[in-house]
């Protein structure tokens, strides 16, 4: 185990967003050793994930205000370098995931079956760590760089707190490991830890991106009968049949005919379950028409893009429909994602094998 009394700070490149809409800029950075409960890490591989993009962009409406210069990036697999005091369980060498959720395993929110959210290490965006707000980066002038999510994998190095990283088993791909701490994780786990699909049921999936191709991954696990993926795209026809998808509704072949009463029809008076993985307001309220009366779960998985307000018929709430929202999908990070990683060596195989995402690994 690297001791952190003797590590010392890194110097490496990282990928630093310096203005929002602006080019990310190759720079040289330094990135401070590991403070108390705290890891330091060599990421092997990252990928982009539209909430990257999201934050970005810092539109004026958006609801969070952008904070720059940053290092975005929080889907990431890699190898641990050195640790901080009062770290336990983790040796230099180890294989990890970084999460930008935490797991503390001692409070209450860790303590609860029905919740994710840890109190200990609440999840906030901010630009520095969780535990002092500060930030493990430097420009090469010596300025701070703030951290995204308390990840920020768009750098060769980085540091995260000991609540926020999982060991994987190195038989994992590393560029497909990296899908794990967001993207599929939040999708699979949507569907097996959070609305719990049940076997025999309907379920209408609107976006099918990285996390709705997981999302329609969970739901065939899960014994799921019908998967209606949505999208604009026509290429997701045939992408979402090699992850579960049995129908494919296209929005702009419709005509006149609403969306919501298309699905109503197709699934015989509504989905068991609707997942929307866009982050679009309008698409919210049609996911939540298309549910069906009774107990009808409506899962909203997408951040509006632009600080929207949801419009929802207060009357069908009374019929007995729920919407239900969740950050990385309910599943809990250090209990689910070695779950997810084992499964998704076996029976969640196009997780990893379909190219419906994308990652990069650094190069030298």
């Amino acid at each position: 185990m690297a001791d952190q009394s003797l590590a010392a700070p890194i110097r490496c490149k990282a990928a630093v967003s310096r203005a929002k809409g602006a080019p990310l800029v190759i720079e040289d950075i330094v990135v401070d050793p590991p403070k108390a409960y705290e890891i330091r890490m060599k990421v092997l591989c990252t990928s982009l994930c539209h909430t990257d993009i999201t934050f970005w962009r810092g539109k004026e409406d958006f609801p969070l205000p952008p904070v720059f210069p940053r290092i975005l990036g929080h889907e990431a697999y890699g190898v641990v370098e050195s640790v901080g005091e009062r770290v336990e369980g983790f040796a230099a060498g180890d294989t990890v995931v970084p999460t930008f959720l935490g797991q503390c395993d001692s409070c209450g929110g860790c303590a609860s079956a029905g919740s994710n959210m840890c109190s200990a290490l609440p999840f906030v965006v901010g630009p520095g760590m969780r535990r002092d707000g500060t930030t493990r980066f430097r420009d090469s002038q010596g300025e701070p760089l703030h951290d995204f999510l308390a990840v920020s994998s768009f750098s060769q190095y980085t540091v995260v707190d000991v609540n926020q990283v999982v060991k994987v088993d190195p038989a994992v791909p590393p560029k497909l490991a990296c899908l794990l701490g967001c993207g599929a994780g939040t999708g699979v786990g949507a569907a097996w830890r959070l609305a719990k699909v049940q076997p025999g049921s309907s379920v209408v999936i609107f976006g099918l991106g990285a996390v709705g191709l997981s999302v329609a991954q969970g739901a065939k696990m899960c014994g799921a009968a019908k998967i209606i993926g949505v999208d604009l795209n026509p290429d997701k026809e045939e992408l979402g049949k090699k992850f579960g998808v049995t129908d494919f509704v296209n929005p702009s072949k419709l005509g006149e005919s609403p969306l919501s009463q298309v699905i109503i029809e197709m699934t015989g008076g509504g989905a068991d379950y609707c997942f929307e993985c866009i982050g679009a307001a309008s698409v919210m309220t049609e996911a939540f028409r298309s549910a069906k009366q009774g107990n009808g779960k409506t899962v909203i998985l997408g951040l509006e893009k632009d600080g929207k307000p949801i419009s929802l018929p207060s009357i069908e709430f009374l019929f007995g429909k729920c919407v239900m929202g969740s950050l990385f999908g309910g599943m809990k990070p250090k209990t689910d994602i070695p779950i997810l990683a084992e499964k998704c060596m076996n029976k969640l195989k196009n997780v990893f094998c379909v190219g419906g995402c994308r990652s990069w690994s650094w190069r030298s």
